[in-house]
C-alpha cells in the first residue's frame, strides 16, 4: 500500500469490493477494527453483516460476495469469514512493512492529520486561584491540557492555551489579610491573635509578608490592605508561572476575572439573562431557571447582598470566549466543578445568544495522591497543606511527573508512586519507554552506519512474527493520535506507547540479533527499528516528554 494509513487504504479497497458486488446497495461505512488476536489477521470488518438485510442475503453469503470481489487485490494476502459474517484481513507483507518507509519519509511529522479546513479551538487548563502555589491536581491538569493542546494541534487545530485568573473575590480577600497579619507578626503587632480559620498558612505567606516590607518600607505595618492584595496576587502569580515553567507548560493568553467586572461584562450578562426572560425575584434574590435547561434546581445568581454567585462572571467569561471566535473551547478541571458543567451551560443556553448546546466541551479530572516510602505524602514544606508540583518535579523529575499524569483516565484516581517514578526498571513505565527509544539509539550508534541508507532498504527481508507485530504497532500511530484528540485522552498514547510499541521493541530485542551478518536482512532490521525510534520519539513528543538517546 502507498498510503500511510493502511486502515485507510484497506477501507477504500473493501467500500470499492462492496459497490462492485451489490451496485444498489447504496451508501455503506466500512469500519475496520484490529482484532486482539493477531492469528485473526490485521484487521476485521462487519460490513456484510450490516448488508445483508439490505441486499437480501444471509452475512456470510454476503460476506462471500465482498470476498470474492476483493480477488486478486495485491495488498491483501487472505480473506477469511469467521463466525456470523465477519471478514478478517491480513495484509501482505509489502503492505504490513510500507509503514516503515512512510515513517522514514514523514520522519517527525509522521503521525500529523492531514491539512483541512482551519479550525480554532481555546483549551483552557490549570486557572489556579492566584493564592498559593499551584499542587499536585494542577499539576495533573496542566499535563492534561497541554497534552490535550498538542493532540488538536496535531489533527490540524490552531490552539489557544489559556489560563485564567481568579483574581476576585473572598479567596483574594483572605489572601491580603493572611500576608497582613504575617507582616504584622513579624513586627511584633499581634501578640495573642490568631490567624482566621479561612487565612492561608503556608510558609510561602511568610515569604510575601517579608518582601513586601522590603519593597514597601513606608507601609512597614502593613496598614495599606490594597496595596498588599496587589503585591500578593502579582507574587504568586510570578511564582505559579516559576512552577509551570518547571513543568514545561506555557500559555497563550492569560484572562483575568477581575477584568469582567472592571469590562461590565458580568452586569451585561445578568442584563441579556434577565432580557431573555430566564430571571425571576425571590426572598430580595435573582435566580437564574437552569431547570430549564436541565439542572436539578434553580440557581441564585445575586445573592440578597447585591453580590454574585460563583457561576454568574463564569457564564460571562465563557460569553466573551465565544465573541472573541472560539466557537469551539474545552476546560480541563478538578471533578470538584462537575456541577460547574450544568450550570455554566445552562446559563450560556438560557442567553439566547447562538452559543451551541455543549458549549464548551469539560475534561474533569480526579485528585492525585502523592506516595513515598509506602506512606502517603500530604504536606509541602513550602505551602504546608498540600504537595506543591514543583515538589514533585524536583523529587522525581519533569519527565516521570509528566508520564505519570497522563497514564490513567483522567477521570480516575491517580496515585504518584515517587519511589516507582524515580526506579530505573521495568516497572517504571517511562523508564521503560524512554530506555526503548535509547536501546535503538545505541543499536544504531553500534551499526555505525549512515542512517540516509535505510530509507533504500529492502523490506522484504522482514517477516518474523516479531517484525509483524512490530509493524502493525507502528501503523496503528496516527490511528491512536487521531482518536486521542477526538475524545480529550492523552491517556491512549501513554497506553499505546507503553503497551503497544515499547513492549514489542523490547520483545524484538531480546529475540532478535540486528546486526547481522546477511546485510539485507540487517538494514531491513535497523529501518524497522529506526522506524520504532521516531515514533516513540513523535509519541513522547506529544505528552511533552523527553526521548534520551543514552540512559
Amino acid at each position: 500500500m502507498t498510503e500511510i494509513d493502511p486502515k485507510n487504504r484497506l477501507a477504500a479497497l473493501v467500500g470499492h469490493a462492496v459497490r462492485a458486488a451489490f451496485p444498489d446497495a447504496g451508501d455503506v461505512v466500512v469500519d475496520l477494527d484490529r482484532p486482539r488476536n493477531a492469528d485473526h489477521g490485521d484487521f476485521a470488518s462487519n460490513v456484510a453483516m450490516q448488508l445483508a438485510k439490505r441486499v437480501g442475503l444471509k452475512p456470510r453469503e454476503a460476506a462471500q460476495a465482498i470476498v470474492a470481489a476483493l480477488a486478486n487485490v495485491p495488498e491483501i494476502a487472505k480473506t477469511d469469514i469467521a463466525g456470523p459474517g465477519f471478514i478478517n484481513f491480513t495484509l501482505s507483507k509489502s503492505s504490513r512493512f510500507a509503514v516503515v518507509a512512510a515513517i522514514g519519509a514523514a520522519g517527525a511529522a509522521f503521525g500529523r492529520g492531514r491539512p483541512g479546513p482551519a479550525r480554532t479551538i481555546m483549551v483552557e487548563f490549570v486557572s489556579a486561584n492566584p493564592t498559593g502555589p499551584l499542587h499536585v491536581g494542577h499539576g495533573r491538569q496542566a499535563a492534561l491540557g497541554d497534552a490535550i493542546s498538542t493532540l488538536l494541534e496535531w489533527q490540524g487545530w490552531k490552539v489557544l492555551r489559556e489560563f485564567y485568573y481568579n483574581d476576585a473575590g473572598n479567596q483574594i480577600a483572605n489572601l491580603a489579610l493572611s500576608v497582613q497579619f504575617r507582616l504584622r507578626e513579624s513586627k511584633g503587632l499581634v501578640e495573642g491573635a490568631a490567624m482566621h480559620d479561612d487565612w492561608y498558612r503556608g510558609d510561602y505567606i511568610k515569604d510575601i509578608a517579608r518582601d513586601y516590607a522590603a519593597e514597601h518600607p513606608a507601609d512597614a505595618d502593613g496598614g495599606d490592605l490594597d496595596a498588599i492584595r496587589v503585591f500578593a496576587v502579582a507574587y504568586l502569580r510570578g511564582e505559579q508561572d516559576a512552577d509551570l515553567r518547571a513543568f514545561g507548560v506555557k500559555f497563550d493568553s492569560y484572562y483575568l476575572e477581575s477584568s469582567l467586572y472592571t469590562e461590565g461584562k458580568v452586569d451585561e450578562t445578568v442584563r441579556m439573562l434577565v432580557a431573555a426572560g430566564r430571571t425571576y425575584e425571590f426572598e430580595g434574590a435573582l435566580w437564574l431557571k437552569t431547570t430549564d435547561f436541565g439542572d436539578d434546581k434553580d440557581r441564585v445568581m445575586r445573592k440578597s447582598d447585591g453580590t454574585f454567585t460563583y457561576f454568574v462572571p463564569d457564564v460571562a467569561y465563557h460569553l466573551a470566549k465565544f465573541r472573541r471566535g472560539y466557537a469551539s473551547a474545552v476546560n480541563v478541571q478538578g471533578a470538584d466543578h462537575h456541577s460547574t458543567v450544568t450550570r455554566v451551560r445552562a446559563g450560556l443556553q438560557a442567553l439566547s445568544a447562538g452559543i451551541p448546546a455543549g458549549y464548551p466541551d469539560y475534561v474533569l479530572h480526579q485528585m492525585v495522591t502523592v506516595m513515598k516510602g509506602g506512606e502517603e505524602v500530604k504536606i509541602s514544606k513550602r505551602a504546608g497543606s498540600y504537595v506543591t508540583v514543583r515538589d514533585l518535579i524536583e523529587e522525581a523529575g519533569r519527565d516521570a511527573v509528566r508520564w505519570f499524569f497522563l497514564m490513567r483516565k483522567s477521570d480516575s484516581h491517580l496515585v504518584f508512586d515517587i519511589d516507582l517514578a524515580k526506579s530505573r526498571s521495568d516497572e517504571n513505565p517511562v523508564y521503560y519507554v524512554q530506555y526503548a527509544h535509547a536501546r535503538i539509539c545505541a543499536v544504531l550508534r553500534e551499526w555505525g552506519g549512515d542512517e540516509g541508507r535505510l530509507g533504500g532498504a529492502s523490506l522484504a527481508a522482514l517477516g518474523t512474527p516479531h517484525e509483524v507485530a512490530l509493524a502493525q504497532a507502528l501503523a496503528q500511530f496516527p490511528e491512536v493520535l487521531e482518536r486521542a484528540a477526538r475524545e480529550f485522552s492523552p491517556h491512549l498514547v501513554s497506553f499505546y506507547l507503553h503497551d503497544e510499541l515499547a513492549a514489542r521493541l523490547h520483545t524484538y530485542y531480546n529475540a532478535e540479533r540486528f546486526l547481522v551478518d546477511d546485510e539485507e536482512v540487517k538494514l531491513a532490521r535497523l529501518a524497522l527499528v529506526a522506524a520504532t525510534r521516531q515514533v516513540l520519539a513523535n509519541g513522547l513528543a506529544v505528552l511533552g516528554v523527553s526521548a534520551p538517546e543514552r540512559m
